[in-house]
């Protein structure tokens, strides 16, 4: 392969009925500092139906040139038609490297894209860089269940392809000055290959909003234990206020005491939020890995000596049992009144 022929970053632009998903920007961000070491531009390729209007938004995040396939066979996300949709564009394209979110999109469509263009994906990393001299990115992930951080190279094949957990990378401040180009492009679709179809959209109705856009979390762990201690932790939430959410350590994921969703850790979510309340949570380096760049944490934990306390701004030696009530109250107390 040749390989001069294949620059530029370009970002997959992940959007859900018309808006751009967090990840989409902060990969922008990160895209951004890696070009800018390798003077090469920025391609936001944003794909669905009706949804040029976003482009600009892309830009405004760090976008030098964004690449529209608005088609109404795109309005819902089916892996076929995306996937041919987008390996297209990046024939035509032809970037030195594709980031993907490693949502639940990015991780059905970017493992189909490089089968079909023949080269190499490295999932879920956690880390990006770039070497200057070979334009090989360095993709670093977490291996053998977070003991050991590897950082992978694809060196033969173009284009580099990576999917990114939400929340790892930070976006770029927002820019209404920035210009860029707005590229449309039309695939040609072969819809005789695509073996599913959309029955029915269902919607989580639990008003929950996704743990890694919460401004505070209230995390759960070994030492919670119960139904009745997730109870607390619910009260407490709803003290806290809207902005407040309910998540937890892998453990209680594994005891069936809450979903997945909301699991923070390297086999759950990254999160960043405001306030990070760590409760009966021991801090095992793989929690840790998905938390700690939250700009305040508070654990508490009867373990004076457990890691949680290494990363904590604030710590609480003692049972969390009857500490929450007494948070509940006092939450409560100073609530603001309709």
């Amino acid at each position: 392969m040749d390989k001069s022929f294949y620059k530029n970053i370009l970002v997959f632009a992940e959007q859900r009925e018309g808006i751009i998903q967090p990840v989409a920007l902060e990969l922008l961000g990160k895209a951004s500092e890696l070009a800018a070491l390798v003077h090469e531009k920025v391609i936001a390729l944003l794909v669905g139906y009706n949804i040029a209007s976003q482009a600009q938004l892309l830009i405004e995040y760090g976008a030098d040139e964004v690449i529209v396939v608005d088609d109404i066979c795109l309005k819902d996300y089916l892996t076929e038609p995306y996937t041919q949709a987008v390996s297209q564009a990046l024939d035509t394209v032809k970037p030195g490297a594709v980031l993907f979110g490693a949502t639940t999109i990015g991780r059905d469509l970017a493992p189909r894209l490089s089968a079909r263009l023949k080269t190499g994906l490295t999932a879920d990393c956690t880390g990006l860089e770039i070497d200057t001299e070979t334009n090989n990115l360095l993709m670093t992930r977490p291996a053998f269940g977070g003991n050991l951080m590897a950082t992978i190279i694809c060196d033969e094949h173009r284009p580099q392809m990576s999917t990114v957990r939400p929340g790892v990378m930070r976006r770029a401040p927002r820019d209404a000055s920035r210009k860029g180009t707005i590229t449309p492009f039309a695939p040609q679709f072969n819809l005789s290959k695509s073996r599913v179809r959309l029955i029915e959209t269902v919607r989580d109705d639990k008003g929950k909003i996704d743990i890694t856009e919460a401004k505070i979390l209230i995390s759960g762990g070994r030492g919670i234990g119960t139904t009745d201690g997730f109870t607390k932790l619910y009260a407490l939430a709803e003290a806290m206020g809207s902005k407040a959410e309910v998540s937890s350590s892998r453990a209680m994921v594994d005891a069936g005491l809450i979903d997945h969703a909301r699991q923070v850790g390297q086999t759950g979510k990254t999160v960043r939020p405001d306030l990070y309340l760590a409760c009966g949570i021991s801090g095992a380096i793989q929690h840790l890995a998905g938390m700690e760049e939250a700009d305040f944490i508070v654990a508490i934990n009867k373990d004076k000596f457990a890691p949680i306390f290494q990363v904590a701004d604030v710590g609480i030696v003692g049972d969390v049992h009857r500490i929450l009530p007494l948070l509940i109250e006092k939450f409560k107390a100073h609530a603001v009144k309709p």
